[in-house]
This record gives C-alpha cells, structure tokens and sequence, in this order.
C-alpha cells in the first residue's frame, strides 16, 4: 500500500481532491467529461487490481469536473473474478490515504421494479448482502465490527436529492441487493429478491461500501438500471445488454454528480 500511496501523491501533482468516484461497468465514458485529466493506469500503482471484466478501463482519473477537484476509479475488480471480496481494500485504503473523504460507488444493475425501467438512475438507499461474503472476514482487530446503520451517508443523500432537483434529473430510490455473480439471478431469486424488499439487484458495490465503512469514509451510491430481473420480461439477460444500456442512465448520472460537485464538495459532509 506504500508504494502505491508514494505513487499517487506524486502523480496528483499537488491536487487534493476530497471525493472520489468508482464507475460500475458501462460507465466508463463518465471519464469524458472530466477536464485537466490525469490518467494513472493501475498497472503503474503496486498491488491495484485490475478487473478482467469488458466495460472496464482499469485506470485512475484525476481532474475537475464542475470545478471541483475528484479521483474517479474507471473500473473495478468484482468479488467472482477472483473469490475475493476483499479485493478492492487496498484501492479504497489508499484514497483515504491521500485526503479522499467521501467515496461515491456506481454500478449498472438489474431493476426488480416496473416504475424503474432501463435507463433511470436509482439512489442506494441500504443494501442486502444476499451473497453472504464479507471483505472484513479475516482482519484481526475489532474494528472488523463495522456498524452499517448509516451506511449510506445521511447528509449525502439529502444532498444528492437537492442536485437531482436543481439538474432535473429524475432519480429513483431504492435498496441494492447484492448477488455474488458472475451467473444472473434466476426468475426464482428475483421473486424472492422483490419480495425480500429488493429494488435493484447486481453483482458489485457492497463489498466496496463495507471496506469504506469499516476506514471512516462517506458513501453514497448509485445503480442505474440496465435490464428488468431474471423472468419479469420474459427474455434473457446477458453482458452484452449492460455495457449497451448503461450510457442511457449513465449521462443522467453524469449530469446529476456534475451538479452534486458543483454545490456540495466545499466542505466535508
């Protein structure tokens, strides 16, 4: 983690953004809007994991985006890649380490509701860990019993529903359960999944706001919505439909975080 701290800091050329940004697949052109961009391949910073998973870059972002200073993570490595669910730790413990305070997690998912088609964007309200995988499994300290009460920052949130306003991005909310992949869900486990109280399902994400937790960052995140689940249409699901769906919901999403930045990022919240 040394080393790839030591790197970053002298990569970010005195910059000191306080927020960072992890796009989900799909959402890489995010990066496009970015100005005075920096890009850092994860192959330059030791021990970063890069994911295997098309729709992914694999590179780190650095610049300004409405004026404001962010890190955006184009790409991540997924729990069924490797068995890892810890596998992004180092990657989130070295943003804390250079400044980042609040890290903002996106990814593209399955809706299991038919008010929130393809193409909207969805707030992360709270999250079911159907997978039953933890990233703290293994540490040794206490500090292993993270609290999730407020997992998804409170002031965040209300911040996020101000800019959706202000941008007129129509944004949905809802709770992100999380299935271990690389598979889709069954018919089966998406009746069950909705009528666990599910709004969106996907195969990232938790892991990630779980290690962010457990270091003393702020989150919030985002799914948009690529597909219906598993049997409510009556079609099959397949990659192929993510990586095309996911720039439909990704440029309101971008104009939503642009807008968010732009009020919100002064301070810490």
């Amino acid at each position: 983690m040394k080393a790839a701290t030591a790197e970053l800091i002298k990569r970010l050329e005195g910059r000191t953004p306080k927020t960072a940004l992890v796009l989900g697949s799909g959402l890489g052109a995010f990066v496009d809007q970015i100005e005075d961009a920096i890009h850092i391949s994860y192959d330059d910073l030791e021990g970063f994991p890069k994911s295997g998973v098309s729709g992914h870059a694999g590179e780190l972002v650095v610049g300004t985006l409405n004026g404001k200073s962010i890190i955006v993570l184009s790409g991540r490595i997924h729990y069924y890649e490797q068995g890892d669910a810890s596998a992004m730790r180092l990657p989130i413990s070295v943003l804390q380490a250079v400044g980042v305070e609040r890290l903002v997690l996106t990814n593209s998912a399955g809706s299991l509701r038919e008010d929130l088609p393809p193409g909207s964007v969805m707030l992360i309200t709270d999250h079911i860990n159907w997978s039953g995988m933890n990233p703290l499994i293994g540490e040794p300290t206490d500090a292993r019993f993270v609290g999730m009460t407020n997992a998804y920052n409170k002031e965040m949130k209300t911040s996020i529903r101000e800019a959706a306003k202000s941008a007129n991005v129509e944004l949905g909310e809802g709770v992100y359960m999380w299935f271990s992949g690389p598979s889709f869900e069954t018919p089966a486990e998406i009746k069950m999944a909705r009528m666990l109280g599910g709004d969106a399902v996907g195969m990232s994400t938790v892991p990630e706001v779980i290690l962010a937790r457990f270091i003393g960052l702020e989150v919030a995140a985002f799914s948009v919505i690529t597909n219906f689940g598993a049997g409510m249409t009556g079609g099959e699901l397949s990659h192929t439909e993510t990586k095309e769906m996911a720039p439909m919901g990704g440029e309101k999403l971008g104009k939503l975080l642009a807008a968010w930045l732009g009020a919100n990022t002064d301070t810490k919240k």
